[in-house]
């Protein structure tokens, strides 16, 4: 039994190990030299999976966010806290510097075995060695900053940036700041992070029920170790196979004794799990700390999964999953915006009726094309500026100012008209490209 306490830590040490390669190396990752996920604010764009989508384009936005909170609701039902114990950016970067600095490298603590000692800071060697890890954590700090806001800025931009930091002096600020809050944060706010500032305790517990799998004591087993009012028994008042050696509670990073019963600082990360049993095993029993669910333990019965609350999370999921991949197969290769001039129109010396437009086109695809437009429900109102097609590169925008004219004049009212207009906007290189847009052209009075 003693090897379920390696098999937790090993397992979840693997699991961080998968999620840190996974949020450090997704903003390399392109696809038709786009990113996998990227809302670059600076070019208005949101990535997803090499797909372009430009500001006009985030329809697809409610979707995500959907997937997003459904998605948090259906991991809490089914198995509680289970991202923050095992996938947390801030429990890795507990872990990496309470077990991994201060305890393997540095020796402040004497074991990662027990959290509820701090290392003794009353010896000037132990200054020095703290004052180091806070160091070396700035410097991870500063990384993490960097590879946070990678989301946000494309590597090929954010190195450039960096380098010429004179003229990216925000970017170099919110590095800062981020790195700054993380050193901190990590270093002294520590699980207080998790108990008092994180959304999530809270959330849970409304989304728990008697089948959420969750880090449970077996009281049936190890009996009652706190009456009702929260109050310790003695040892003598304890008649199970607890022993009350306390290494559930030594060991637990956010300071709770899991013996207590449910309680929202537990953050699944089942170290009590594995104290309890490298104790037990010894004793030739399994663990009094099991990951299970409350009707389980009471009916002795695997965790019922699949039950209305989860089945109707996992519905909204597929319907918001294939609603969002429908609307990026269709999305629009080309975006058209059309803005008329305030001067109703103007008439020429030759007799012409002419209309004034600012119109910016704008080129979502991966690679360039050319572009022209036409009207294409009024054969008597003419294109006169511009002229020819234009040259839009892959992702890029042109402003063009537009001129119309008509020599016809069918307004025979004494106020000036209003005709709806169609224009096409289309690639002159691919005729799958193409956009159109309502406007309008004015006539003057009679």
């Amino acid at each position: 039994m003693k090897d379920l306490n390696i098999y937790f830590r090993q397992k979840r040490y693997i699991m961080y190990l998968i999620t840190t390669i996974i949020i450090m190396g997704l903003p390399f990752i392109t696809i038709n030299n786009n990113q996998i996920f990227l809302l670059s604010f600076d070019k208005k764009q949101l990535h997803i999976l090499g797909v372009v989508f430009d500001m006009q384009e985030l329809y697809l936005m409610p979707f995500l966010l959907i997937m997003l909170f459904v998605g948090i609701f259906l991991l809490t039902t089914l198995a509680g806290r289970a991202w923050c114990g095992w996938a947390c950016p801030h429990t890795i970067f507990r872990v990496i510097y309470r077990d991994i600095i201060e305890t393997k490298i540095l020796k402040l603590r004497k074991s990662i075995d027990n959290k509820q000692k701090n290392p003794d800071l009353s010896l000037w060697q132990n200054k020095i060695k703290k004052v180091i890890g806070v160091f070396i954590w700035a410097f991870l700090s500063f990384i993490a900053a960097s590879n946070f806001l990678l989301y946000f800025v494309p590597p090929s931009d954010f190195f450039s940036y960096l380098a010429d930091y004179n003229n990216h002096k925000i970017l170099l600020g919110f590095i800062i700041a981020i790195a700054t809050f993380l050193t901190l944060e990590i270093i002294f706010v520590q699980e207080n992070f998790c108990i008092y500032v994180c959304p999530y305790c809270r959330v849970q517990s409304v989304l728990y029920d008697n089948d959420t799998k969750t880090v449970i004591y077996d009281t049936n087993r190890g009996s009652k170790v706190y009456d009702a009012n929260g109050v310790a028994l003695s040892k003598k008042e304890i008649n199970g196979e607890c022993i009350d050696c306390h290494k559930c509670v030594r060991v637990c990073p956010t300071h709770i004794d899991i013996r207590k019963g449910l309680q929202l600082e537990c953050i699944n990360c089942l170290e009590c799990a594995d104290a309890c049993s490298s104790v037990m095993g010894k004793l030739g029993k399994i663990s009094l700390v099991r990951w299970s669910s409350t009707n389980s333990m009471k009916t002795n019965s695997q965790v019922k999964y699949f039950r209305g609350k989860t089945i109707g999370y996992i519905l909204v999921i597929i319907i918001a999953l294939s609603t969002a991949v429908f609307l990026s197969f269709n999305k629009s290769t080309m975006l058209l915006n059309i803005n008329r001039s305030s001067e109703a129109y103007k008439i020429l010396e030759n007799g012409e009726i002419e209309n004034h437009y600012l119109m910016l086109f704008q080129n979502t695809d991966n690679k360039a094309h050319k572009f022209y437009f036409r009207i294409t429900d009024n054969d008597n109102i003419k294109i006169r500026q511009p002229k020819e097609e234009f040259e839009i590169k892959a992702g890029g925008k042109i402003r063009k100012r537009v001129y119309l004219y008509t020599l016809e004049n069918h307004n025979t009212e004494s106020n000036d008209k209003i005709i709806p207009i169609t224009i096409e906007a289309y690639a002159t290189d691919d005729e799958n490209i193409k956009i159109t847009k309502k406007s309008i052209f004015v006539y003057p009075q009679q």
